[in-house]
């Protein structure tokens, strides 16, 4: 493995901080060959309050067994005092540099792909629906095109804690029109990316109501995508395994999202891997 851990404040004026821990597989021919692969970028939860763990490594290890180079985007949230759009920033600022250190990171540069879970799933999906304004946003040169995205219980249009973390700070107006423009059922285009989506029925956190109404948007657009609703598991399942949630009804069947949403992924890929 070769790892790397890039400080994006130092790369990219226009972010506050955050970091992205690069995790590439060497050639299994040996020889120091550089294998290139496509390259999934992992956004964990945390409700927008701090960036959780359980959704980081252990998703990273399942990509990576997968054929897959990984990187992990720890983000700046309300903890560090920052609020909407520094994590949007930040999610650009990752996509742009896997896509212009490609060749070092050995990396297929039109095979990107990004999975979010929870919260990071609401900031993958407002990528996916803000890339094509996020470079004039920043007032930077950015080059944010990924193949496909992977939403996994992710907060779409409700969750109290999540919205009442990313817009703090706001004044009551500012924050009602922010907290409508974010619901992201609603800004789904054509250009949104192919996407992969799950959630499990027993979430009581994020209800999959969530998920459905993306998918319905998606379909609505156009949008090639997947869909699954596990019956079993809570919320911020992770991997699924029983090694992260010690829920043995619902490892029998969310162990597949991973290995399902890889299949997705793979499909838009040009070569077999």
């Amino acid at each position: 493995m070769r790892y790397e851990t890039v400080d994006l404040k130092t790369q990219y004026s226009f972010v506050e901080g955050g970091t992205l821990k690069v995790i590439c597989t060497e050639s299994p021919f040996g020889g120091g060959r550089k294998w290139v692969r496509p390259m999934v970028i992992v956004v964990p939860g945390g409700a927008y309050w701090g960036v959780a763990r359980r959704e980081s490594e252990p998703v990273a290890a399942e990509f990576l067994a997968k054929g897959y180079h990984v990187a992990i985007l720890n983000y700046l949230c309300r903890e560090q005092g920052v609020k909407y759009p520094e994590q949007l920033f930040e999610l650009g600022a990752a996509v742009d540099y896997v896509i212009q250190n490609a060749k070092q990171l050995a990396v297929n540069p039109k095979e990107i792909f990004i999975v979010g879970f929870s919260a990071g799933g609401h900031l993958v999906a407002d990528f996916s629906n803000e890339y094509p304004t996020l470079a004039k946003r920043s007032k930077a040169d950015l080059s944010l095109t990924v193949k496909a995205v992977g939403l996994s219980y992710p907060v779409i249009d409700d969750h109290a804690e999540s919205f009442d973390n990313l817009l703090f700070g706001y004044d009551k107006e500012e924050k009602d029109k922010l907290r409508a423009f974010l619901k992201q059922s609603s800004r789904v285009t054509k250009n949104t990316p192919p996407t992969f989506i799950w959630t499990t029925a027993a979430d009581q956190i994020v209800p999959a109501q969530n998920t459905l109404r993306y998918a319905l948007a998606l379909a609505d657009h156009g949008v090639p995508y997947e869909c699954h609703i596990y019956p079993w598991g809570g919320h911020g399942m992770s991997n699924g395994s029983l090694e992260i949630n010690e829920n043995a009804q619902a490892a029998t069947v969310l162990s597949a999202w991973t290995r399902d949403m890889a299949r997705f992924f793979r499909s838009f890929c040009k070569e077999p891997f």
